[in-house]
Order: structure tokens, then sequence, then C-alpha cells
């Protein structure tokens, strides 16, 4: 089971291009501030503005310049075919596990969902899955029902993100699923409340500005120190509504292009903020100290 800080990695460009050079820099940064695994190709690595390809040798560096640290990688697509595609390469490339989504914009019901995620486990064997539930970008969620059925019968379904702000969602879940499964957090905020509930981790946007600190607040609610969690819950909160001042990644690649880290740069239909949002984002920044690794 993986627990902790899993970081969402930004997907980072260089006139037009995946910038190769960039990533690894981030990874190194990440592995070096104490995060516990990496996530690539999720929805903050812009995974729609991407080819399959441009998708594999995403995974591809990530496991190569991670190590020991273990690789969520992303694999959901636009259908099944390609999810499969994506999932198998991860599997061979050395990836710990894959993060599904259900293709957005196609909003199946229940069954249609089960049969999805029940083909995609029997066409990858005994390679760790892990659910997306991310209602508000799809268009639909998967019931915790619905897991415990695909958990029952298929094993290597072993947890779920759960970007929602749907508290009582993780509670019903927990209830219904075996203690080997695991629940993520998926909506920055709310780390610290689903961790109280049992949650085992978190799947923060925010840590990539701040891995140290988001990082030390999961060890914090792993070991059972909730007043010291919930203290640097209240300090992290600005940046995690910052994260969403504008649509995930243009906040962070915004902040992460002032840090160094990255070019300022992102697939259409995304672009940049406004002058606006930019003023709050570096006021933000200067809070946390950002601007001083540039």
């Amino acid at each position: 089971m993986l627990t902790g800080s899993i970081v969402p990695l930004v997907t980072p460009f260089k006139d037009g291009a995946l910038d190769e050079e960039a990533l690894r820099r981030l990874i190194r940064r990440q592995i070096q501030a104490g995060s516990h695994a990496l996530s690539v190709g999720g929805s903050t690595g812009e995974p729609m503005g991407l080819s399959l390809e441009e998708r594999k040798r995403l995974i591809r560096i990530a496991v190569e310049e991670a190590g020991k640290t273990p690789v969520l990688a992303g694999t959901g697509a636009g259908n099944l075919r390609d999810t499969l595609e994506l999932t198998r390469f991860a599997r061979e490339a050395g990836a710990w596990g894959a993060l599904v989504v259900v293709p957005p914009a196609v909003r199946p019901n229940q069954e249609g969902i089960y049969r999805y995620f029940a083909l995609l486990a029997e066409g990858v064997p005994g390679f760790p899955l892990v659910l997306y539930n991310i209602p508000g970008r799809v268009g639909v969620e998967i019931r915790p029902e619905t897991v415990q059925r695909l958990r029952q019968t298929y094993p290597q379904v072993v947890g779920l993100k759960h970007s929602s702000p749907d508290l009582e969602y993780v509670s019903r879940l927990i209830s219904l699923v075996d203690e080997g499964f695991a629940v993520y957090c998926g909506l920055e905020a709310l780390t610290f409340p689903m961790m109280a509930l049992g949650a085992v981790g978190t799947i923060a946007a925010t840590a990539n500005w701040l891995p140290q600190e988001v990082a030390e607040l999961t060890e914090l609610a792993l070991a059972g120190r909730f007043l010291e969690a919930r203290r640097l819950h209240y300090r992290l909160l600005p940046a995690n509504e910052a994260v969403f001042w504008d649509t995930n990644p243009i906040p962070l690649k915004t902040v992460l292009s002032w840090m160094g880290l990255i070019q300022k740069e992102w697939r259409p239909p995304l672009g940049p903020t406004t002058q606006e949002v930019e003023a709050r984002l570096r006021a933000m920044a200067e809070r946390y100290g950002l601007l001083e690794e540039a």
C-alpha cells in the first residue's frame, strides 16, 4: 500500500514539446524534499493534451528518474483501448500501479463503470489499480458500492483517489471495503479531514510547490498526531486554495515558472491566467518563500 504524499506532477513543456530536463528536475526536487511517491499523467499533468507516445515517455522518464520512489502512472484515457495500452505500458515500464479515471464526457451508469474497470483489470491482470473519483471533471461519481464490488471481484483494485468535498462518501466507502483498500485524498484542502477519517495519504497538487510541508502533514496524520497536523493544515490552507484560483494546473505552472523550475507553458485550450490572479499568486508565493528558490 502506498501511503503519505503522492505528488501529482505537472507536465513541463518547452517550445511546445515535452521538457524532459525540467521533468527530471521536478522529480529530483520532490524526492529530496521527502515526497513518498510520484504520480504523472493525472489531471494535473494535462493528459488530454498529450499524445499516447508522450504519455508513455512521461511514465518512462518518471520511473527512470524516481529510482526506488514509487510511481503511480495516470493511464486513464478517452476510451478503453487507449487506457489498456497505457496501463500495460506502465506495468512494463516498472510503475508501481495505475491511477485510472472514468473516461470524461461519457457519463456512464454504475454498471458501465463496473464493466469498464473489470475489463481493465482482466486486461492487465495483477497490476495495482487506483480508481480516480473526480465527478467534477468527468460528470459521474464512482459510487462506494461499485468500488466495493470491484474490490471484491478484483483484488488488484487497491485504492481510490477521492477528488470531491463529499466527506460522507469517504466514511461510507471505508465502512464497505476491507482494511487493505487505500483511500487517498484528491482535494488539497481536505487532506487532513480525509486522513482523520481513514485515508492513508494524499495526491495533492500543492506538493508541486510545497513538497516537504505536504509530506510532513501526511506523516503527522498517519502517526495520529492530529493536533500538529491540524496546525499545519491551516498553514497550508492559502496555498491549497491558490491551486484553484484558475483551472489546475495554470496556477501551479505560473508559480513554478517564477521559481525557475519550468517554462510557463500549457497545451491549448489552457493558457495564461489574468493579471489579477497572477498578482494574488505572487503574493501567495512570497508568503511561503517560494520565490526564494528562483
